[in-house]
């Protein structure tokens, strides 16, 4: 049976012993003074008004004997006294306590609102007198504006906050003075967050600049001298000294109010607001320094590096080879189903949306450019230079002064205004576009590793590291991705504004140019629905020469061309009939260059087999084919069939000449006989002596026996095995030279008897 343990007091009386005569004894007083001197010289050595517990004295006094009725009253009223004197002491200290906790509260305003004024008057003086005395040097440092990037925003919130205070005109000694300082500090709490989250972000920036102005010690040498005579009152050596001072400022904040709070008593009428600007500067803190780890994060992984493959190869190493290795495992069972992928529906939403909106500036970007091409080959042409023997004549010189007028001002002050509004920000976009995609790539990267991770109990060091940093890179993007795509998104609209504005403006500038030359020009007397009724029917007429126009260039430059094949040429056409039959040969037109996936690169002049004229897709514009063992996509419109040359023409279905008539037939191009030309003879004529059917717009139809007149005896390219001709019916086109021959006037067509 355990013994029951006697509970022990958390106080204890000092009992004294009693007294043997029957007067009471001084002793207990004597001794609770003493104790309370030992106590106030222990308090003041300190400094700080603290009380524990109070021990307690139990002090009891038996006087043997009879009870003295005069002696129990003297002790009585000494006790009295004594309690007296004992309160008059505790209310006495009490106040000295008070009397010191308001002093120290008021040095503590003192040096907040005192150490302000001196930072604020320091940092006037870097960015003024020193900034202004740097950028005197000879040269001056390089990107020196580049140090005080947002100080500015500091300075100016430091400047409101005493401007605040002094605007009351309280004194600090006053008790209003502690309640006006935290309604400013906390009016301004939010406008303090966003100036020093930006400074300190970009803090890191300062110090590397800094530390390459002393990789060259002339340069600081000079940066030495010019802060110590600029500022000699302060023993400052570099421009950091000033530039740290914003990063310390902001986490005095905190130790300054709490220093305020902790002298102030809880009766005060503000305590209860300065303990909220307390906690107030705390979090504020909390969330400079979050946003700044954000900061970090987003711009280690946002940067783009061109690296060569060299460069690549050096930083292999077998970490890196197994955390690729693990993505490319994790990401094989997501696409296999083998391990669930996780779903994140807002971000997804948003990446979508961002990916959109790059499309849609890279499309806008690139019409932009293609705009600003075509006005710049406009403005080349300098047709007003031109002497056209039109000097009599009104019309021609109005249309050339207004031509002169449109190349020279007004039109070249659209380009410059297109390129400073349109394409300049749109370069701008597209460029900022690339930190979130970078951040969106790593995301996934960090996710797979995450996921790697995220079913085990304890995680090390750098695991705990990874899954910080995914969790911070998808914070970021999902707190800062949606004002982004906002912001682009409207920057869009506002550029397509802008260029409706542009065109609205470049339309006035032309009307009032036609107005000041209306009265010179033709049909300027017509009402205005014949004027606009003359001007639609003129613009058709001219659309359509121009296209009949357009029509022919293409038709010249598509003629078909037949080169003299080279050995290895004609190796490949032989393996390729061989393989794929002479109706699926076709030669390319112009040089390819593969853009695409499975796109070929083939040189002009080459010859292809055709496999299929679709792709994949269904996209008839690509054509499989086979280039001689290479096979690929490959544009259609660039490819034409092939005619082969052949030493003797195909026979003709009725080869029937006339008695006594010899047929000349034209044959391929040899180096010792010239191809057919136009005899001047009128004793001869041309017939066709086949069949030949068009297949395209340069080519022309003839029927044997066909009498055609030849215009060239060549292409355009000089190539004699294709005849420029005219048939029935004044159509023309290119012939098969060798489907031609010559024949006697008298003859008649081919086919008939004499």
């Amino acid at each position: 049976m355990e013994v029951p343990r006697r509970p022990q007091p958390s106080s204890f009386t000092l009992a004294l012993p009693k007294q043997a005569s029957s007067a009471p004894s001084p002793l207990g007083a004597v001794e609770a003074d003493l104790r309370k001197q030992q106590l106030q010289e222990r308090n003041d050595s300190v400094g700080e008004e603290t009380f524990g517990e109070e021990e307690e004295l139990d002090i009891s006094e038996e006087a043997p004997g009879p009870l003295n009725v005069s002696q129990d009253g003297c002790s009585e009223e000494r006790s009295a006294e004594d309690a007296e004197e004992a309160q008059k002491k505790c209310d006495e200290e009490d106040a000295s306590a008070k009397e010191r906790a308001a002093q120290r509260q008021m040095l503590a305003i003192e040096e907040l609102v005192q150490s302000e004024r001196n930072y604020l008057r320091l940092m006037q003086l870097s960015t003024v007198t020193i900034r202004g005395n740097l950028q005197k040097l000879q040269p001056p440092p390089a990107n020196l504006d580049s140090m005080f990037v947002y100080i500015q925003d500091v300075m100016d919130v430091s400047r409101r906050l005493l401007g605040l205070l002094d605007q009351k005109q309280v004194l600090p000694e006053e008790p209003l003075f502690l309640e006006i300082l935290c309604d400013s500090f906390l009016s301004l709490s939010s406008d303090i967050e966003a100036a020093y989250k930006e400074y300190l972000s970009n803090y890191s920036q300062v110090t590397v600049l800094e530390d390459s102005y002393k990789q060259k010690e002339a340069l600081w040498n000079d940066i030495i001298r010019v802060v110590k005579t600029s500022a000699p009152e302060v023993n400052a050596t570099s421009l950091s000294f000033f530039l740290v001072m914003p990063v310390q400022r902001i986490a005095r904040y905190p130790l300054l109010l709490q220093t305020i709070q902790k002298h102030t008593d809880r009766s005060h009428p503000a305590y209860a607001l300065l303990e909220r600007t307390a906690h107030t500067s705390i979090a504020l803190n909390c969330r400079i320094n979050e946003y700044k780890r954000f900061r970090e994060v987003a711009d280690k992984y946002k940067k783009t590096e061109t690296l060569t493959i060299k460069d690549k190869i050096n930083r292999l190493n077998t970490h890196s080879i197994a955390k690729k290795t693990a993505r490319l495992s994790q990401h094989i069972k997501h696409e296999t189903g083998i391990a669930p992928k996780r779903v994140d529906e807002e971000f997804g939403a948003l990446e979508g949306f961002f990916y959109v909106l790059e499309q849609g500036i890279l499309k806008l970007l690139e019409n932009v450019e293609t705009y600003l091409q075509h006005l710049q080959r406009f403005l080349s042409c300098k047709t007003e230079e031109f002497d056209l023997d039109m000097d009599g004549e009104k019309a021609p010189i109005c249309y050339k002064e207004i031509t002169t007028a449109l190349r020279q001002w007004i039109l070249p002050t659209f380009e410059k205004r297109m390129r400073t509004l349109m394409h300049k920000p749109l370069c701008a976009l597209r460029d900022l576009m690339v930190g979130p995609r970078n951040l969106i790539r790593k995301r996934l990267d960090k996710l797979l590793d995450y996921e790697l991770i995220e079913a085990k109990s304890s995680l090390s060091y750098e695991e705990q590291a990874v899954a910080n940093t995914y969790k911070t890179i998808n914070t970021l993007l999902l707190n800062e991705l949606p004002r982004f795509n906002g912001l682009a998104l409207q920057m869009i609209w506002s550029m397509l504004g802008t260029f409706s504005c542009l065109h609205s403006d470049l339309a006035s500038d032309m009307e009032q140019l036609f107005q000041s030359f209306a009265q010179q020009l033709p049909h300027s007397s017509l009402n205005h629905g014949a004027f606009w009724e003359w001007a639609e029917s003129a613009v058709l007429e001219g659309a359509g020469r121009l296209e009949t126009l357009c029509r022919g260039v293409v038709n010249t430059l598509n003629a078909p061309v037949v080169q003299p094949l080279s050995p290895s040429s004609q190796r490949r056409l032989k393996q390729l009939m061989d393989k794929h039959g002479s109706g699926k040969i076709y030669q390319v037109m112009e040089t390819v260059v593969g853009t695409r996936d499975l796109d070929l690169n083939l040189a002009r002049g080459e010859l292809v087999a055709i496999i299929s004229e679709v792709d994949t897709r269904g996209d008839k514009r690509r054509w499989l084919v086979d280039a001689g063992g290479r096979r690929g996509y490959a544009p259609s419109s660039k490819l034409i069939r092939y005619h082969q040359p052949s030493e003797d023409p195909p026979p003709s279905p009725n080869p029937i000449l006339p008695d006594g008539g010899i047929g000349i037939r034209r044959h391929s191009y040899s180096p010792e006989s010239r191809l057919l030309t136009v005899r001047s003879q009128p004793c001869f004529q041309v017939l066709a002596a086949y069949n030949f059917a068009a297949r395209g717009n340069h080519e022309v139809s003839i029927r044997a026996g066909e009498p055609v007149r030849i215009l060239e005896p060549h292409d355009k390219r000089g190539n004699p095995e294709w005849s420029l001709v005219e048939a029935a019916g004044g159509k023309r086109g290119y012939v098969p030279s060798n489907y031609l021959i010559v024949t006697p006037l008298g003859a008649g067509p081919l086919g008939s008897s004499h």
